[in-house]
Formats: structure tokens, sequence, C-alpha cells
């Protein structure tokens, strides 16, 4: 969420930063307008409580003094009558201005591209050459039902589609791959491992910004007024909502792998078969806690260490710097990790960094004091993949896959696989 005082003293830059966005700055003129009549609503039953007040006083005071207060007691009851009334209109127009404003989404970084859709995104570097094969190489798809890792048949039956059972080696390996991630990000670039719930409530969803906005790609149980996670995010950057730290506790840097439940509404069509788009998927979350002054640092930080596992990996990638036209919700500033998929033959999504500056912090009212008698203040937080483990998987099979039907495991992952160097029928 945003600071109301952007609406009340920085208008125009709110309505430049809506248009970077491909958004139409007009709603900033309805605010503005909601806002002013909302203060001047305030103002006025302020000053009528003020006179209620005054005026209870002189008919206690009549009271005592046995006069006649029928008058003055009218005059009240038809004051309370408006303050009422007036209330009732704030309510509303407060709830209707709430929705709104919750609606707009963060302030892109003044550094970042500019561009009008994905296309003007810009490839900051790339790692890793792309392998030549001197055979056709197999989609993923086709390679783990001939090794038989996985069976999306029998899990549309239990389940529907864009979900799998993954099985024998094929779940070894989704195993091996959430050991190794945690490992290198816990081991190597000193994150806290968590075990978080995979259900949370609306105040957690609202806090990071899946509600109320994005309710429509999340599954709801709504029996129980909570929703599956659609990704550790949530409830990691909701581990202290509504608490204020204190600067030795900053950064904290959490990270945790957990299934992740999305509907994919809007995405009928794209990606059907595979591991690329499914309903539910397993991902490697890390997630900071700044000072503000960090948070573009710690950005680039929590990138490179999203790209180290697919280093280590050995899997070509490239790193891509989102526009202004096509970044998150809730991001000021994204870099996008693409692994090579020979099967696409193209750079497909694995990771996703963002600095989400104050915006989820102000939803989840999380602040920090510098010192201990300052002002609190609202931290950073930021958010990444390290990574998507579906489609390191996917990544690996199609990337390691021989002529032979086989899969080479890569060296990194051999420890995680037993000592297994190959995946073969």
């Amino acid at each position: 969420m945003l600071d109301v005082k952007l609406l009340r003293e920085q208008e125009q830059l709110l309505k430049d930063k809506l248009k970077a966005r491909q958004m139409d700055p007009s709603v900033v003129d309805q605010l503005r307008e909601d806002d002013s009549y909302r203060r001047e609503l305030i103002q006025q039953t302020e000053t009528l409580k003020a006179e209620r007040n005054k005026v209870s006083g002189q008919i206690a005071e009549l009271k005592r003094n046995k006069e006649n207060a029928d008058d003055a007691i009218q005059a009240m009851r038809e004051v309370g009558d408006k303050i009422k009334e007036i209330d009732e209109q704030l309510n509303t127009l407060n709830e209707k201005f709430n929705e709104t404003w919750a609606g707009l989404p963060n302030l892109v970084h003044d550094d970042i591209p500019h561009g009008e859709s994905e296309d003007d995104n810009v490839e900051i570097r790339k790692h890793g050459e792309v392998r030549s094969f001197d055979f056709d190489p197999k989609a993923h798809w086709d390679i783990i039902d001939d090794l038989g890792m996985a069976d999306f048949e029998r899990a549309a039956k239990v389940s529907g589609a864009r979900f799998v059972f993954l099985t024998k080696d094929g779940a070894r390996l989704e195993r091996a791959l959430m050991n190794f991630m945690l490992d290198v990000h816990t081991g190597e670039h000193g994150y806290e491992e968590m075990v978080t719930p995979q259900l949370v409530n609306p105040d957690s969803m609202y806090g990071t910004g899946q509600l109320p906005k994005f309710e429509e790609d999340l599954f709801k149980i709504n029996k129980e007024e909570l929703y599956t996670i659609p990704t550790a995010e949530v409830p990691l950057t909701n581990f202290y909502r509504n608490e204020v730290l204190s600067s030795d506790q900053l950064p904290t840097k959490f990270t945790a792998q957990t299934a992740c439940f999305r509907s994919e509404a809007g995405s009928a069509g794209r990606d059907t078969r595979g591991l690329i788009r499914l309903h539910q998927f397993n991902k490697v979350e890390m997630v900071r806690i700044e000072h503000p002054d960090q948070s573009m640092d710690a950005l680039e930080e929590m990138t490179t260490h999203a790209e180290k596992i697919l280093q280590l990996l050995k899997l070509p990638y490239r790193v891509i710097e989102l526009c202004d036209a096509d970044i998150g919700f809730g991001a000021a500033k994204t870099y996008d990790i693409e692994v090579w998929l020979p099967s696409y033959d193209a750079y497909k999504e694995i990771s996703s960094c963002s600095n989400m500056t104050d915006f989820q912090s102000r939803r989840s009212n999380m602040r920090f004091k510098a010192t201990h008698d300052a002002k609190p203040e609202f931290v950073h937080t930021l958010n990444g993949s390290g990574l998507a483990v579906g489609r390191t998987f996917a990544a690996i099979v199609e990337n390691y896959q021989n002529e032979d039907g086989s899969i080479t495991i890569p060296d990194a992952l051999v420890p995680y696989m037993n000592n297994k160097t190959y995946i073969e029928k």
C-alpha cells in the first residue's frame, strides 16, 4: 500500500508512476476528490461532536438548576442524528476510498527501464553456453514419461488437469533439488530456514498484496476462511506483521520450501504440457526484511543467490530487468531469471527477484526503530524464487538428456541422488 501523503502532496508524481505502468491516472483525480470530501466530513462531525459535548454540559447545568432543558435536549437529538448520518456517509466513503487505494500498485523505481510491454524488458547478462545437440532433443514431458518419472494421467484422474504424480527417480530428483537449494541458501548465503504454514488467513494475503486484487488466482477454503499459499513469500513476509523490530534484527533473511498453489486464472492454453505451469508445484523462496537504505543492494545480492543455484547446476540462463509496463503489482524493481529450455527454443522464467520497498510493510504494519527512542519506520521487504523446483527439474531433464533417452545427473546433485550419476530405464 502507498503512503496517502503521496495523494495530498505529490499528486503529479503518483499520476506519472501510474502512467508508466500503462494505467489510467484519472483514478488519482477521483481519489483526491474522495479524500477531500472525506476530510471535510470528518471536520463536520468533529465540530458537531464538540458542540454536542458543550451543550450536554449546559443541559446538565439546566437540570441542576431545575430549569427546562427540553429545547436543548431536542436540539442535541437533531445534532446526534446529523452526526449519525455523517458517520454513515463517512464509513461508506472510507470503504470505497480504502478499496481503491489498496488497489493501486507500488511506485516503480526511477532507474528501471521504461517500456510499453514485456518486449521492452532489458537483458542484463547471460551465463553459460546453450547446448548444441547432435540428435533431436525431446521435451521434458516425453523424457520423464519414457523414464517412468511422472504420471500426468493418473494425477488428472485424482485431481484434474495441471497436476502431476512424480514417481521413482522423478520423486527423488524433486527431493534432491529442494534439499540442494535449501543447503546452498542456508550454508552459503546466510538465510534462516523456516517450515511455514501453507494455509493463511485473509490478513496475510492482504499484507503481501494478493488480496483483494488477485483473489481469482487463489485457492480458498471457504469453511475455514483460509487460503492456500501461492508462494512462501506470504507466510514468511507476514512473520513480523504488526510488529516493530529493533535495528539489530535487520536484515532478516528467510528461506523455505513449500508447495505453492495457483489457479492460473487467465492462462488457458499456455504451457498445458509438462511441469511449467501447474496448479501445485514446489518452490524454494527467499524473503528479506531490510533497512530502507540497504534494500536495493539487497536486491542485487539476492538475485546473485538465485543465479548461484543455476551456476552450480551448470544450466544456461539470462537475467532480465523488467520495464515499468511489465513489473508486478507490488514491486518497485524486479529481475527475472530465465533458464534455457530446448523444447521451447527459448529462455523461460525460473525466478523473479523483487524489491517491494515499503509497499508490503505498510499493508502489514511492519516497522523498525533505528534507535530505542526513534520513531518507528516501515521496513523494506524483498522476495525471490531460489528456485522454482519444477522448472529446474524440467531444465535439467532437457539440458542433460542423452541420445539413448537417459539423463545425466548434474555433479552438484549426485550426492543428493545417492551418488547416482544417470537416470535411465
